[in-house]
């Protein structure tokens, strides 16, 4: 198989992946012995995208069946209808999801959203005491099962009702969002793999999962950090090389078989693998103080319901800045419960549209170092889509076609 790169960082390059890695894929999953025939898939991917193939794999070595539907906005409604087992899916995903059901609660306000915000604060509460080993007090956890009832029971009915896990790919998922779902009795477990491995490389497991983490790697593979922690996979998945790109093939592929993922990562004691930032991401202030963009905007997104896009840049700079769009759906929910008539780009323009991310930035400023502070910031008119070639087909930013494409608004926050 030949796909290329997503080109979030760059010139996307042609991998060449053999069959037998597709097959190592689907096989590899298969002996964890998390899927059945018995489960039911809903793929929303595009099956082209190495992380719609290798679910595609999965699915011929495990011998479940899949409904497929690729509208990205239909996904929530289709899984009430599909009521499927398990689901692959980018964070965006769960982030749109998250967002909506807390704008929702927050805009029926009164004893409503009083007994959500409580369910949640309960449902946190239990899922730290099991974490830690601790016994739950039995107030707590009568408490627990009513809320289960009355609120996470009907979260859960969102989705489907039988899902019993969901696999988050192609970027990091925040801690607090998955935390989040893990309250209301629905498991997100991060997985972690490059186009260069066929997808797949680490997933965690339903009955041994930690959050932050993306899991052990896969059986029949090998993990190791290199120089300055990057991470360094070797297995059956690794590709062949880039397509008619020796030279990029040889910066990537060590003599002896090991991937350099461009990743940087930490290993626990069990062997889960944590990813601290993308090196080709990571930046260094003129102040010395290297920055992970992708730990910043991951914890705006969990703090703002409304989000859908925060970037933040910095490079040589004196002081971090960001650019922000919303999520169009919030939004306009929004805008009608704040008396803001017009357009996406009218909203966004306005007075108290502004002060309500100014709000969230100031929030998020309060959980970050001094240096990572978001000194400026600016609402584009517009939020990222795959069709203006600012997304890719899995959600993810190119980060460097965004930044292209506003560098004289980014230079204007330094002026």
């Amino acid at each position: 198989t030949l796909i290329y790169t997503s080109g979030t960082t760059g010139r996307p390059k042609g991998v060449r992946l053999r069959h037998r890695s597709w097959v190592y894929e689907g096989e590899a999953i298969r002996s964890l012995d998390i899927l059945h025939e018995d489960d039911l898939q809903f793929l929303w991917l595009p099956m082209a995208h190495s992380f719609g193939k290798v679910l595609l794999s999965t699915q011929m070595a495990c011998g479940f069946a899949t409904a497929v539907d690729g509208r990205v906005d239909k996904i929530i409604d289709n899984l009430a209808v599909v009521k499927p087992t398990f689901m692959g899916a980018a964070p965006r995903i769960f982030e749109k999801a998250h967002g909506r059901i807390i704008t929702m609660q927050a805009a029926e306000g009164g004893a409503k959203e009083k007994i959500f915000t409580r369910a949640f604060e309960v449902g946190l509460k239990v899922d730290q005491l099991k974490r830690e080993g601790k016994s739950v007090p039995l107030p707590l956890k009568v408490q627990h099962g009513l809320f289960d009832r009355l609120v996470f029971s009907k979260i859960r009915d969102r989705f489907g009702g039988r899902v019993r896990f969901f696999i988050s790919g192609a970027a990091a998922l925040n801690r607090d969002i998955a935390e989040w779902f893990h309250a209301a009795g629905i498991v997100v477990l991060e997985g972690y793999g490059l186009t260069e491995t066929s997808a797949g490389s680490f997933v965690n497991h339903p009955d041994q999962y930690k959050f932050g983490t993306v899991g052990p790697v896969f059986p029949g593979s090998e993990v190791k950090l290199g120089e300055g922690d990057e991470v360094l996979i070797k297995g059956p998945g690794v590709m062949d090389g880039y397509h008619n790109l020796p030279e990029e093939t040889e910066k990537t592929l060590t003599a002896d078989g090991w991937l350099r993922t461009g990743d940087k990562g930490s290993l626990d004691e069990d062997g889960f693998l944590t990813i601290t930032g993308r090196i080709k991401e990571l930046f260094k202030t003129s102040g010395g103080k290297y920055i992970a963009p992708p730990a910043i905007e991951s914890k705006f997104k969990a703090i703002c319901p409304y989000a859908s896009q925060f970037l933040v840049f910095g490079n040589e700079r004196n002081y971090c800045v960001a650019l922000v769009t919303l999520d169009p759906d919030a939004l306009d929910g929004w805008a009608e419960e704040n008396g803001v008539t017009g357009g996406y780009a009218e909203i966004v323009a306005s007075e108290k549209c502004q002060e309500m991310v100014a709000g969230y930035v100031d929030e998020l400023n309060t959980r970050l170092n001094r240096w990572e502070t978001i000194k400026k910031w600016r609402l584009l008119d517009h939020d990222l889509t795959v069709e203006s070639g600012e997304l890719t087909p899995s959600m993810k930013v190119k980060r460097n076609v965004v930044e292209e494409n506003n560098k004289a608004l980014i230079d204007s926050l330094y002026a």
